[in-house]
């Protein structure tokens, strides 16, 4: 299938999955890299308590919390 007819069937709404192949698929610049932080325990406790009552995971806080200030800072 040519770009042209993924990009019209796409734009009239109908779903182009099928078209694709999922197993090749990535996200540019959202790989995941593991790393380690030690937080103080009054730290944890916080974010703990934050997500709880937001209902995510600490993990996720600390995500979007990361990701809200290097959007804020970014230049």
């Amino acid at each position: 299938m040519k770009a042209r007819d993924l990009d019209k069937k796409f734009d009239s709404g109908e779903s182009i999955v099928k078209y694709l192949d999922t197993a090749k698929a990535r996200r540019p610049e959202q790989e995941q890299k593991r790393v380690n932080v030690d937080f103080p325990i009054w730290m944890i406790q916080s974010l703990d308590r934050e997500a709880k009552r937001l209902g995510v995971p600490r993990q996720s806080l600390i995500k979007v919390l990361i990701a809200q200030h290097l959007e804020a800072t970014r230049v």
